[in-house]
């Protein structure tokens, strides 16, 4: 049997020639070389190219992500990347890499191609012996529904155990994501207040200025719910609100993903809002009068010892005043006590919100006294800007790539997990709402401004951009 543990000798991406490949692998490959990695990498497309071509699109794709391309590390990279021409449907077509692979025994599959070829891809690879030993990377979306999810996982863990498949989500790659784990567990202070006693609601939003540009056949497929609330936004809730892992071992972690998404109800297609924004059916590639949401509002309800009771609220959306991911915890109002007189006003809760984006951070918003006669309370914020204090962050898929060669877990999404969150959602994709219509630059429909009426609305990152 193969060790788990043992680093992979070999990187195959599949899709080399793709947009992904261009704006994240590319630069991922370039860092994971400057700090040392030396394993060969195969480029494997249908597109006529060769080793040459290959290079001179790494090249074009550093420069252009604005990276100074050192001379060693480049020729470093440049001498491991090899092309290989072939078609994803054709396992004859795959000689060749079996040829260029050849006295390489933990090669890693990155499957970097369209969601419809993960099955086929997977059938050829192991049709050929290629799955000995070796790991695969897929990238999301992982099925299209609870269905498909569970007869993908069964293609895959035909030919790849659990131990050596990967299912990638670049969010959980993300420094900032990964705080929200240390700040709750390595901070004892917070750990007593985190509950239904103290804690009154929590909400997420996942906000995108942009609209589908050029992406409109794809996303019309798909629409917001899938795109980001099944995986990206699902994962930072989990963050919120898992228990403490019993070890920082990735099935330890995974194991209380796992019992947070078992603990959740489905959501109610009633009480689920959808909307689209202005204009988007006009969008290129977008079918006339689709329903395809570009936004969605969801109120999640996690029924565990901890958090039952209290609402966990998500949105995400397309053409929305910024760029920004944001997670906010609102604590209990306070008693009145000392601010019982007739008109004085309540103090504010206290909020602790998580920023995810181009400013990511922590701030914690606390009551102080406002100068004057009057005992009269207002916010306060103790702000962390996390460049600001600790430098850099290291690339989501820098740090995903080197822990998929390496064998670490700990950072991409089990199966039993998937297919729970396709099953919270599940309802929704069943029964759709018809969606509400939203201008370009604005907060989404009206409707989704109800949801949180009582619990002091929704918290809009402006400051995030």
């Amino acid at each position: 049997m193969a060790d788990a543990t043992a680093a992979s000798d070999a990187l195959v991406l599949f899709g080399i020639t793709g947009d992904l490949a261009r704006r994240k692998l590319f630069p991922a490959l370039y860092r994971l070389v400057e700090h040392g990695s030396e394993i060969p990498i195969v480029g494997f497309a249908s597109s006529d190219w060769n080793t040459d071509h290959l290079r001179r699109r790494a090249r074009e794709s550093l420069e252009a992500d604005g990276i100074e391309v050192e001379g060693n590390v480049w020729s470093r990279l440049a001498s491991l990347l090899t092309y290989v021409r072939g078609d994803y449907r054709d396992a004859a077509t795959l000689d060749p890499l079996c040829a260029t692979l050849r006295g390489r025994e933990r090669p890693l599959f990155y499957l970097a191609i369209p969601p419809a070829l993960f099955e086929v891809v997977v059938e050829n690879l192991a049709a050929v012996g290629l799955n000995r030993n070796a790991r695969v990377v897929v990238e999301k979306p992982f099925g299209r529904d609870l269905g498909s999810s569970e007869r993908l996982g069964r293609v895959i863990a035909a030919a790849f155990p659990e131990e050596r498949t990967f299912r990638i989500d670049h969010y959980l790659g993300k420094e900032a994501v990964q705080d929200i784990m240390v700040f709750r567990f390595a901070n004892a202070i917070f750990e007593p207040i985190w509950n239904r006693r103290y804690v009154s609601s929590v909400q997420v939003t996942m906000a995108e200025e942009f609209g589908v540009e050029s992406r409109g056949r794809f996303y019309d497929g798909v629409g917001a719910l899938r795109d980001v609330v099944q995986n990206h936004v699902l994962q930072i809730l989990l963050l919120l609100a898992m228990e403490p892992p019993s070890s920082s071992g990735p099935e330890a972690v995974r194991d209380e993903k796992l019992k947070v998404l078992q603990a959740m109800r489905s959501l109610d297609p009633l009480a689920t809002v959808r909307g689209q924004y202005r204009g988007y059916s006009e969008e290129p590639g977008v079918a006339v009068g689709s329903d395809t949401e570009t936004y969605v509002a969801a109120r999640f309800e996690i029924d565990s010892w901890r958090w039952a009771g209290v609402p966990f609220f998500v949105r995400a959306g397309k053409a929305l005043p910024v760029n920004a991911t944001e997670a906010v915890i609102r604590f209990h109002h306070p008693p009145r006590l000392l601010f019982a007189g007739k008109d004085a006003p309540m103090p504010q809760r206290n909020a602790l919100y998580f920023r995810i984006g181009r400013s990511d951070g922590v701030t914690l918003q606390v009551q102080a006294k406002k100068p004057g006669a009057e005992m009269v309370s207002r916010p306060v914020d103790l702000d962390v800007d996390f460049h600001e204090v600790l430098g850099a962050a290291q690339e989501p898929y820098e740090r995903l790539l080197g822990d998929a060669m390496a064998g670490r877990q700990t950072l991409f999404a089990r199966a039993d997990s998937v297919n729970e969150s396709w099953r919270v959602i599940q309802p929704v994709l069943d029964r759709p709402q018809p969606v509400h219509v939203y201008d370009r630059g604005g907060w989404g429909p009206e409707a989704s401004f109800y949801m949180l009426a009582e619990y002091g609305g929704w918290h809009d990152p402006r400051d995030a951009a």
